[in-house]
């Protein structure tokens, strides 16, 4: 696994980067009904460390192209907190090059064990640089020489061409520390819409949503 999760304090960093999180906040913090969605994610995810899964950050991650395609991948959560949800990537990756498109962003995360699944529907933007630093010092050096050796997302025509970049980064950062690069860092995704589903007999399953609506959080619930 590539760094621990980490919950943050709050980090300045451009204001342009953080305009989305600011018009979300004045509401996130105060209304009780979003405190308690995330204090129920928090005890779930909590939970979810305690199994054999291999992986309980994996999360899938949904975002839309410019041409309405939607595409969907696997990504790993980084940090959840009341600022919302935080993956990192190469920005010139696709989802990266789809979200600066479009910034709206769907979360699936899944514990069979537990029969327990949270989706997230929201807003991404990225994280500031000194964030994005804090997680990138915690990957493991070949991790970081990785990120700069792959062209995310970009036709390969030979594994080989790979293998080649990955010693040429090798021998650039050898016997110093590998610098994080310019193009990848962290997305946060501020909740709009948050649902808790839970495991029933018979497919009843109890589905619980928290929805945004003209700045008041609401709570209520779905038929199976």
């Amino acid at each position: 696994m590539d760094g621990d999760l980490y919950t943050a304090d709050a980090i300045a960093g451009d204001e342009n980067h953080f305009q989305t999180q600011i018009r979300f906040q004045r509401v996130m913090h105060s209304d009780p009904i979003y405190q308690e969605a995330v204090k129920r994610f928090a005890g779930l995810f909590d939970l979810a460390q305690t199994t054999d899964l291999k992986e309980p950050t994996a999360m899938t991650l949904a975002t839309v192209g410019e041409n309405g395609q939607p595409s969907v991948r696997i990504v790993l959560l980084r940090c959840a907190d009341e600022r919302g949800f935080v993956f990192f990537t190469n920005s010139l990756s696709r989802k990266g090059i789809q979200i600066a498109s479009n910034p709206h962003a769907a979360l699936g995360l899944f514990w069979d064990s537990l029969g327990e699944q949270v989706c997230v529907e929201g807003v991404a933007s990225p994280v500031g640089d000194a964030e994005s630093d804090i997680y990138w010092k915690s990957r493991p050096r070949g991790s970081q020489v990785g990120a700069w050796a792959s062209l995310q997302s970009e036709e390969l025509p030979t594994r080989t061409m790979l293998d080649q970049r990955v010693e040429d980064f090798e021998k650039k950062f050898a016997n110093r520390e590998v610098s994080r690069p310019e193009h990848w860092y962290g997305y946060r995704i501020a909740p709009v819409r948050i649902e808790f589903w839970q495991e029933g007999v018979s497919r009843l399953h109890t589905r619980t949503v928290y929805e945004l609506r003209e700045d008041e959080w609401v709570r209520f619930s779905l038929y199976p």
